[in-house]
C-alpha cells in the first residue's frame, strides 16, 4: 500500500488522486465542524472525538505501522503544540458564534495564509488565474460569513469575540496545514505520520473535557449520546485529516489547502439540513461563487 502511494507521487494519477482527497477531506470537515457545534458542549464534543481516534490511533501506532525515525519526535512535539491551539480556538469561537457565521470566517483566513506558507516553505507558485480562483472563492466565503452576520437573529451579543477567535483559528489551519505537510513529507511512510499524528493530537482535550462534564452537575448530558457522537466524528476525523494529509504529500500544498475550503458549502448546506440555519437564495449563490473559485485553482493550474 504504501509503495503504490509514494509511486503516485509528482505523476498525474497522484495529482488527481490528491484532487479527489482534498474534495473528499472538504466534505468530511464540514462533518466534523458540525458534529462540534451541534447538540453538546463544543469542548465536550471535541473531547469525545478525539478521545475516539486517540483509540483507534495507539495499536495503529504502537503495533502496526514502523516507527517514527528518531527526527520525527520533535516534529510530533511542533503538531501537538500547533493542534491544542488550534482546538482551543476552534472551541471558543463555536462557543461564541453560530456555526454558520464563525465556520466562513475561519476557512476563508486558512487558505489565504495556507498558499502563502506554502511558497515560503515549499517554494510553490501559483499561476495568475490560480489567484483569480483564491479571491473569487475567498469573496464568495467572506460574503457568506458576512451575511450571515447581518441576518443572523441568535448569538448577536457575541459574534464579535467570535470572529475574533475565528480569525485566529484560521491562522492556526493554515499552520498546521502547512506544518503537517512538511511533517508527511519528513518520514519515510506516511502512515506512520498519520497513526502517531492521531494518537499524539488525541492527548491533550479529552482530560479537560472530562473534568468539565464533571462540573456540570445535573446538567451534564447523557455519556450514551456523547459518547456515539465522539465515536462518529473520531472516525470522520481519521478520514478528513487523513484524506488533506496525504493530498498534500502527492501534490501541491497550496491547491489542496484551497480546494478543501469548498467545505464552506458542505457547512452551508449541513447546517441548513441539521441545525436547521436558514439558507436563502443569497447564499446559494455566495456557495455558488466558492464553488467556481475552487474551479478555477484546479483549472489554472
Amino acid at each position: 500500500m504504501m509503495d503504490y502511494v509514494l509511486s503516485l507521487d509528482g505523476t498525474p494519477a497522484g495529482h488527481k488522486a490528491a484532487l479527489v482527497l482534498a474534495l473528499s477531506a472538504a466534505f468530511l470537515h464540514a462533518v466534523f465542524g458540525a458534529l462540534q457545534k451541534g447538540r453538546h458542549d463544543p469542548w465536550l464534543s471535541r473531547g469525545a472525538i478525539d478521545a475516539s481516534y486517540g483509540v483507534v490511533a495507539a495499536p495503529l501506532a504502537l503495533f502496526v505501522v514502523p516507527w517514527p525515525e528518531p527526527h520525527m519526535w520533535l516534529i510530533f512535539a511542533g503538531v501537538f503544540v500547533i493542534h491544542l491551539g488550534y482546538k482551543i480556538m476552534q472551541a471558543l469561537a463555536y462557543t461564541k458564534g453560530a456555526y454558520t457565521v464563525v465556520y466562513p470566517v475561519v476557512r476563508g483566513t486558512g487558505p489565504l495564509f495556507a498558499v502563502i506558507g506554502a511558497g515560503i516553505v515549499f517554494g510553490e507558485t501559483f499561476t495568475g488565474t490560480q489567484w483569480l480562483g483564491v479571491l473569487v472563492l475567498l469573496a464568495g466565503i467572506f460574503g457568506l460569513a458576512v451575511y450571515n452576520l447581518i441576518f443572523l437573529e441568535a448569538e448577536r451579543d457575541t459574534l464579535g469575540i467570535a470572529m475574533v477567535f475565528a480569525v485566529i483559528t484560521g491562522f492556526f489551519v493554515a499552520l498546521y496545514t502547512t506544518y503537517d505537510a512538511y511533517g508527511i513529507r519528513a518520514t519515510a511512510n506516511p502512515f506512520t505520520f498519520l497513526a502517531w499524528f492521531f494518537l499524539i493530537d488525541s492527548i491533550a482535550i479529552p482530560p479537560y473535557a472530562y473534568l468539565r462534564w464533571k462540573r456540570m452537575g445535573a446538567d451534564r448530558p447523557a455519556i450514551g449520546p456523547l459518547a456515539a457522537r465522539g465515536a462518529i466524528g473520531g472516525v470522520v476525523a481519521f478520514f478528513s485529516f487523513g484524506s488533506i494529509m496525504m493530498a498534500t504529500r502527492l501534490d501541491s500544498v497550496g491547491e489542496a489547502a484551497v480546494l478543501r475550503e469548498t467545505s464552506t458549502v458542505f457547512a452551508a448546506i449541513i447546517g441548513w439540513l441539521v441545525l436547521k440555519e436558514t439558507v436563502g437564495p443569497r447564499r446559494i449563490a455566495l456557495m455558488t461563487l466558492i464553488a467556481v473559485g475552487a474551479v478555477i485553482v484546479e483549472m489554472g493550474g
